[in-house]
Order: structure tokens, then sequence, then C-alpha cells
């Protein structure tokens, strides 16, 4: 009798094991503000990384990525190491914006940026913005 029941019980052990392993998905709409001011292509790497682990976590997230001081470098098509993630993202709904002062600042114009991307006139006022509409903010790198 024991061994009639030894498969039964080491397919319930299966999938009791596979279903531990499996990621938990939150649907959570998430809304999320993520800064970026470095030049630095790591943590441009890193935050790809990042943006990729919330949506693989939470699908149902609402991101945007202000760039401003030296991270408006992360959206320059001549500087940037991440287009074809920008574009891969852009193309889920991530949003990317550059800070027109820190445009100004670098002297890079509008053409200079990757398709994907939308310009706010004051990066910092933008997040100052979505706090207030009860965005959470993440600071990159």
């Amino acid at each position: 009798k024991f061994t009639s029941l030894l498969p039964l019980l080491l397919c319930l052990v299966t999938a009791t094991a596979l279903k531990a392993q499996a990621p938990e998905i939150d649907n959570t709409p998430y809304k999320i503000v993520f800064q970026l001011t470095s030049a630095d292509t790591a943590v441009h790497h890193a935050l790809i990384k990042q943006i990729y682990n919330i949506l693989t976590a939470a699908p149902k997230s609402k991101i945007e990525v202000v760039c401003h001081s030296n991270g408006v470098f992360f959206l320059v098509t001549a500087k940037t190491f991440q287009s074809e993630k920008i574009r891969e993202l852009n193309s889920q709904g991530i949003q990317f914006v550059a800070c027109e002062n820190s445009m100004r600042s670098h002297k890079i114009k509008r053409e200079e940026l990757v398709k994907e991307a939308g310009t706010v006139p004051s990066g910092l006022v933008e997040i100052v913005k979505k706090q207030n509409k009860r965005w959470a903010y993440l600071k990159a790198g």
C-alpha cells in the first residue's frame, strides 16, 4: 500500500517545492519616480536592472525616470549605452524625462536626446510634483 502512495507523495512534494521557487507577483499599481543625477554608466546599468526587477515583481507599476544634472547624459544618444533598453522599457510604458535646465547647462539640444525621452522644465520640480501626487521616490545609484 505504501509503495502505491509514493508517486503521489513525490508529486505533491515536487509541486510544493516548485511553488515555493516561483516569484510572487504583486499586482498593486505602484507609482515610482527615480531621480538620476549621475553620468556613471555603472549607475545607468544598475538603474535599468532595478526597473526590470520592479516590473518583474510588480508589473503594473508606473515608473518615471527624471534625469537632471549629469544624469541627462543617460538620455543623450551619443553618450548612452542604454538606448536599446530605454526603447524597450518605454514601449512598456516607462517614462524617461530630461531636465531642460540641465540640458541648457550642458548645452544639450532636444534633438540630441533619444527619441523616447521627454523633457520637463525642472527635474527637481518634476520630482516634487510626483511626490505631491503620492509617487514613491527612489534615488538611482
